[in-house]
C-alpha cells in the first residue's frame, strides 16, 4: 500500500487530501482545498492562491485514475465548492458522508449542491457512514459519524481505515486532535499502523479551543501511541496552522519518540519542506507585498 499525501496544511493548503494506492484500488479522499479567508486580518496571499491552484490541479490529475472517491464531510477543503467544474468525478464511485442524517444544516445544503452535480456528470454517490466494503482484496471500514473537533455545531465526519494486504491506515478526517475519547475509539478498536491525523486547532487556543481541549486531545493521542499498533503518527491540517504548533504538542513529540513511533507532517512524511503558508501570511505580505 503506498501512500501519497496530496494537500495538507504543512504544504500550504488547507486540506487533508490523500490517495492510497492499494493493489486493487486506488483510493482519493477528501478530494478539495481552500485557503483561510482572513488571517491576521488579511486576505489570503498570491503565493497562498498560486498553490491553492496547483494543489487543485494535482487532485484533478489524479482523481482521474481513482477507483473510488471519499468524502468525509462538506466543509470546502474537504470537496469541491459550488462554482467549481466536477467533470473530473465522472462516472467515479463516491462515498460520502449521509447528507441526511447527523450533519447540520449547512452542511446538508452543501451536500445537496454537490449531490446535484455529481448526478449531473454522472457520477455514482453512495452514503459511507458505517459501513464496511471491499474492492478487490482491499478492505474499507467507516466509522460511525464523530464530532467535527469538540463542538456538534459544526457537524460530523467520517474515520475511514484501509486494510490492504496486512497493512492497515486510518485517515481521521476533522477531529481536531481527537478531543474526545469517541472519536478516538475507532482508532483503538483498528490498531493501524500508520494514522493521518487532524491535529488540535492550537491557533485558535483561548477562543473555539481551549486549554482543556489541548489537554484531552494530547491526552487521547497518547493513549493511541501507547498502544504500541502505530508505525507512523501524520500530524497535520488545524495544527500547521499554528507556527509555535511543535512546542504546543511537544509533550506528544516527545512521547511518541518513546515508543519509537515516527511522528511526521504532511510534508516531512512526503520528503517536502514544511510550508505554512496561511501561519506566515502576515510575514508574506511583509516580505512580498501583493507580488508573488
Amino acid at each position: 500500500m503506498k501512500v501519497k499525501l496530496l494537500a495538507f496544511d504543512s504544504m500550504g493548503t488547507r486540506s487533508m487530501c490523500t490517495l492510497i494506492e492499494a493493489e486493487d484500488a486506488r483510493i482519493m479522499i477528501d478530494p478539495g482545498a481552500a485557503l483561510g479567508p482572513r488571517r491576521y486580518g488579511l486576505k489570503p496571499h498570491p503565493i497562498e492562491r498560486k498553490r491553492l491552484e496547483e494543489h487543485k490541479r494535482l487532485i484533478r490529475r489524479e482523481a482521474e485514475e481513482a477507483d473510488l472517491i471519499v468524502v468525509t464531510h462538506y466543509h470546502y477543503d474537504h470537496f469541491p465548492r459550488p462554482g467549481e467544474k466536477v467533470d473530473w468525478l465522472k462516472g467515479k464511485r463516491i462515498l460520502l458522508k449521509d447528507s441526511a442524517n447527523m450533519i447540520n444544516f449547512s452542511q446538508r445544503m452543501r451536500a445537496r449542491l454537490f449531490l446535484e452535480e455529481l448526478r449531473r456528470v454522472g457520477a455514482r454517490p453512495e452514503v459511507a457512514d458505517s459501513r464496511t466494503l471491499k474492492v478487490g482484496r482491499c478492505r474499507i471500514r467507516f466509522s460511525d459519524p464523530v464530532e467535527h473537533g469538540n463542538d456538534s455545531k459544526l457537524g460530523y465526519v467520517l474515520q475511514v481505515f484501509i486494510r490492504d494486504r496486512g497493512e492497515t491506515l486510518i485517515h481521521s478526517s476533522d477531529v481536531e486532535g481527537f478531543v474526545s475519547e469517541a472519536q478516538a475509539k475507532f482508532v483503538l478498536e483498528n490498531r493501524p499502523d500508520i494514522l493521518i491525523c487532524d491535529g488540535p486547532m492550537t491557533y485558535m487556543l483561548g477562543d473555539r479551543f481551549s486549554e482543556a481541549d489541548l489537554k484531552s486531545s494530547l491526552r487521547n493521542l497518547m493513549k493511541i501511541v501507547r498502544g504500541r499498533f502505530l508505525q507512523a503518527l501524520i500530524i497535520d491540517h488545524h495544527l500547521l496552522r499554528d507556527l509555535e504548533w511543535r512546542d504546543r504538542v511537544s509533550p506528544l513529540i516527545e512521547y511518541a519518540e518513546g515508543f519509537g513511533v515516527e511522528l511526521h507532517t504532511a510534508a516531512s512524511y512526503m520528503g517536502l519542506r514544511e510550508e505554512l503558508l496561511e501561519a506566515s501570511r502576515r510575514r508574506l505580505y511583509e516580505e512580498f507585498g501583493e507580488n508573488i
